[in-house]
This record gives structure tokens, C-alpha cells and sequence, in this order.
């Protein structure tokens, strides 16, 4: 069983969790956050260099930064952590896919590589992998984003934005390349692991402030009460109620400065000629 630690980030309402081999030194850090201010365009790293504290207190051997997907709603801060604690910077292969559409968006021009190589490694679907004496395993868990995956680590899973707390459902699928029905494919994977795996979430919104955030769950209390995907709603109905329920979302808060710095692996873009470094604000295309 592996041990979590979760860093919980009120600003993004992201969950970062810090994964520990309880037999060794060895651990992983899965969904960061670099903090950002739109009003204003500063970045900061209070949300990293706590867990920098963290892991160096505890004298901990940062062996992976993972990310679930390219997120849309916080930048991500594995560039800045690997520089500082080490390790090696891991996604789902699928994120070339998102590379290539927001590649086009952003219009990032033939110096930015749509191949992954601003990551150390690009997971395949059931591929393993170690963290000290802990197995691991990527289950390939497209629907809301192309790159999407789930990382199953000894008893737990760590599921990004693919299942949230039961009282709060699922991931919306409106994004580029995404789809209700390959969602409903994806979660049904993860509720046939066992009933007692743990499972931990990327976000969580208090289910709209009506209670405390969290962030760990189980298969089986997913499949008695996700609200949208539970045991007993099947595809057809998930797909209705997933599409009528996106339609009304609106498009994220940070998601065009979000994508320019996690399509780099959470690398800034390069500064032009007067020393600054520049987002872009594509018009109209959202």
C-alpha cells in the first residue's frame, strides 16, 4: 500500500498527491500546480515549494512527476519541481494528440515539437512502471482529453479528472478530440478494479460548496453513488446526461494560459527580444 500524501490548492481546487514507497525513500508527485494570476500575468511556485518542503523534510527520492492529462484549469509545476527535487517527467502517450490540436490553436509555429519530447516519457496503455519497491501500471483513460490516463500504484489509483467524488460525477467531454461514450468506456475499466482500491481525485469542488473538498474515494463507493456513472446507468443514459450537462458549462478560467505551459510540460515559452515571455490570446476560437 502506498502511502498519500494530497496538497490540496484552494485557488485551482487541484489535489496534488505526493505517492510514497512505505519501504523505502522512493516517491512520485502526480498533478502539480504553478501558481498563476491572470489579473496580473504573475506566475509564483507557493504551491510547489510546499511540497518541496515536504519531500525534503521527510528525505524523500523523487523517482517520477506525473501528469494525469494537459490540463485546462492550473498550470502545471513538473518542469519547476523536476529542476529542484529530480525524477523524470511522465504522460500518456496521447498527449501528442492534444500537442497537435493546441499546437494549431496557439499557432506555436514549427520550433515546438507536437511528438512529446518535452516529456521524459510517454506511457502506453497498460504499461509498468516502479516507484522503489511499488509497482505501477497505466490504464489509458481517454474521454475527457485524448491523453488521459489513470495511474494504479499497489491499492490505489490515481484518476485526474476522470471520476471525481461520487457527490460530483464525472469529467465534462466538450474539450477538442473528447467523447461521453469513450468516458463511460474509460470509468467502466476503472470500476472493474477491486472494490477496496483507493482512489484519489485530481479536483474537487465541494460539490458546489455544500461541503468540505475531497479527495479519496473507493471503486466501490463509486459504483454505488457517482451521481452520473454509478452501477445501474448505462451508456446510453450516461452519454444523454453527460452532453445535456456540458452544454450548459462554461469554458474554464485559465484554460488558454493553462495549455501554452502544460502542452511544454510546464516549461514557460522561450522570452522574445526584449526579455519577456508572452501568452497568447487566441480570438475567437473557443
Amino acid at each position: 500500500m502506498p502511502v498519500v500524501e494530497t496538497f490540496f490548492d484552494p485557488d485551482t481546487s487541484n489535489a496534488t498527491h505526493l505517492v510514497r514507497d512505505p519501504d523505502s525513500a522512493a516517491c512520485a508527485v502526480i498533478d502539480s500546480v504553478l501558481d498563476f494570476d491572470p489579473r496580473s500575468g504573475r506566475t509564483a511556485t507557493r504551491a510547489a515549494d510546499r511540497l518541496i518542503e515536504r519531500v525534503t523534510e521527510a528525505g524523500l527520492r523523487v523517482e517520477w512527476v506525473l501528469e494525469t492529462h494537459i490540463h485546462a484549469d492550473h498550470m502545471t509545476a513538473a518542469a519547476y519541481l523536476k529542476e529542484r527535487l529530480g525524477g523524470r517527467l511522465g504522460i500518456g502517450a496521447g498527449v501528442v494528440e492534444v500537442q497537435r490540436h493546441f499546437a494549431a490553436v496557439f499557432n506555436a509555429g514549427a520550433s515546438f515539437a507536437c511528438d512529446g519530447s518535452q516529456f521524459d516519457h510517454l506511457f502506453g496503455d497498460g504499461e509498468g512502471f516502479r516507484i522503489g519497491g511499488l509497482e505501477g501500471r497505466v490504464l489509458h483513460s481517454p474521454g475527457h482529453t485524448p491523453a488521459c490516463v489513470v495511474y494504479l500504484i499497489g491499492d490505489a489509483a490515481f484518476t485526474g479528472d476522470t471520476l471525481f467524488m461520487p457527490d460530483s460525477g464525472t469529467a465534462r467531454c466538450d474539450f477538442p478530440a473528447g467523447d461521453a461514450r469513450t468516458l463511460y468506456r474509460s470509468i467502466r475499466r476503472v470500476l472493474e478494479l477491486a472494490p477496496e482500491t483507493r482512489l484519489f481525485v485530481n479536483h474537487d469542488y465541494g460539490a458546489d460548496g455544500t461541503r468540505e473538498p475531497a479527495w479519496r474515494t473507493s471503486v466501490a463507493e463509486q459504483r454505488a453513488a457517482n451521481i452520473h456513472v454509478r452501477d445501474g446507468i448505462d451508456e446510453d443514459a450516461f452519454v444523454a446526461l453527460r452532453e445535456a450537462r456540458d452544454a450548459t458549462l462554461a469554458v474554464p478560467r485559465l484554460i488558454l494560459p493553462a495549455i501554452q505551459v502544460n502542452m511544454r510540460a510546464g516549461r514557460l515559452p522561450e522570452p522574445e527580444d526584449n526579455g519577456v515571455r508572452y501568452l497568447k490570446l487566441p480570438l475567437d476560437s473557443f
